[in-house]
């Protein structure tokens, strides 16, 4: 995502995959496997041969003297990296533990405390107010939850880890610059356990792009200076081309006869479109006559909610690439602002699926000639078009969606 997304996988596979495994992380990383190893060189070799690196690529001596004192690979890190989650995060699930009373209610507190703060760096950076409280509340529910380990010793445990060694040996390196330039000590800089840092959760390298000093004291403090983490955030969201004259979605309606191949991030028509193909507002009233463009994504199947997503949407992925993570910001920030909750009628017996049980999704599939690659419990993009081919083939709603109905319609095919 740009330099930010979680580890998760693309796009709808992250619907039903957990989101805060990593709570914070936003970077891009190649697909890992749970049984490798941390290196088998000693430590302090590879650290003197990364420190050699370091100098190579500009690094002082007195950074790296500070930096490194008395570090050592933490073996709960690496825990964390390797843990699975058992079950599927439904997204009712999901957005009550997002998008709560507590949290909204909380957000438009600080929204009157700080109006002054927020409504200047809204200007200046064209994003609105309740999106910057939105973000700031998942990522780090308003500056609580930031993180409490040294996020050089983090970064340096897992490049030295072999998984994802060459993505955290690059953000090692990005620490070090920060506090090469003053930014912040390698005592106080902390952050989660995967080295992602302060009120916002950006890792290293997103700093490094788009981190400011807001309050203009020579630091840009993203651990304690809310105008540097309004400020942070709201240049990242504007340099990535966040659009204020919009919204980033709406809960709709659809027909009956829809077509399910309509479905995706791929699928790209104006509201004007949309309204011709029988799709209405939540009301049931008519869609803008915009020429705006905008997806349908239903992240619980056909039987959920249904949204069309616009731009700044799509902006809210390169954050964190989760349709979950995304509807959430968006429907806090709508929150943050009045508006109503979530019209769609909630599941009366929803249960996530085990991960097991996701396998056996794919082994059937696989079974009855479906490509739906490895059977690994994750949903992708591969294994939601074998469960729609499947799901058209025998007369189901072509929505992509993994659950116990359709286990349940494999087992006996």
């Amino acid at each position: 995502m740009s330099p930010q997304i979680k580890f998760c996988s693309y796009l709808f596979s992250a619907v039903i995959s957990t989101s805060f495994i990593i709570s914070s992380v936003h970077a891009q990383t190649a697909e890992g496997t749970p049984e490798q190893a941390v290196s088998q060189i000693p430590f302090e070799q590879w650290l003197n041969e990364f420190k050699i690196e370091a100098r190579s690529k500009g690094i002082s001596e007195q950074t790296l003297t500070r930096s490194f004192k008395n570090i050592q690979p933490i073996p709960k890190i690496i825990e964390y990296d390797r843990r699975q989650p058992e079950f599927t995060r439904t997204f009712w699930s999901y957005l009550d533990r997002a998008v709560n009373s507590q949290r909204i209610k909380k957000a438009q507190q600080l929204q009157q405390t700080h109006k002054e703060l927020l409504d200047n760096i809204s200007k200046k950076y064209g994003v609105q107010s309740r999106f910057l409280l939105a973000f700031w509340g998942l990522e780090s529910n308003f500056g609580q939850h930031t993180g409490g380990f040294s996020v050089i010793a983090a970064d340096a445990t897992l490049a030295y880890d072999t998984r994802r060694s060459d993505f955290f040996r690059t953000q090692l390196l990005e620490a070090l610059r920060i506090i090469d330039d003053g930014h912040i000590t390698p005592e106080k800089m902390q952050g989660s356990w995967a080295g992602a840092m302060g009120h916002l959760q950006f890792i290293p390298s997103t700093y490094n792009l788009y981190a400011v000093d807001e309050n203009g004291d020579g630091r840009k403090d993203i651990w304690h200076s809310l105008p540097d983490v309004f400020g942070s955030a709201a240049n990242y969201l504007g340099q990535i081309g966040w659009d204020d004259e919009y919204t980033w979605g709406r809960e709709v309606q659809l027909p009956q006869d829809f077509d399910w191949d309509l479905v995706g991030l791929d699928t790209r028509k104006t509201l004007i479109e949309w309204q011709q193909a029988g799709v209405r507002k939540i009301t049931g009233n008519k869609l803008p006559a915009l020429d705006l463009e905008a997806s349908l994504i239903l992240p619980s199947g056909h039987k959920g909610p249904a949204f069309l997503v616009y731009n700044n949407f799509r902006k809210i992925l390169n954050w964190n690439r989760s349709i979950l993570y995304a509807l959430a910001v968006g429907h806090l920030s709508d929150r943050i602002a009045g508006k109503s909750p979530l019209m769609s009628p909630r599941p009366v017996n929803e249960r996530p699926l085990h991960r097991t049980e996701i396998e056996e999704i794919q082994t059937l599939l696989a079974n009855l000639g479906y490509d739906v690659g490895k059977a690994d419990g994750i949903i992708g993009r591969k294994t939601r078009e074998g469960i729609r081919n499947f799901q058209k083939k025998v007369g189901l709603p072509g929505d992509g969606y993994p659950d116990e109905a359709l286990l349940l319609k494999l087992r006996k095919s």
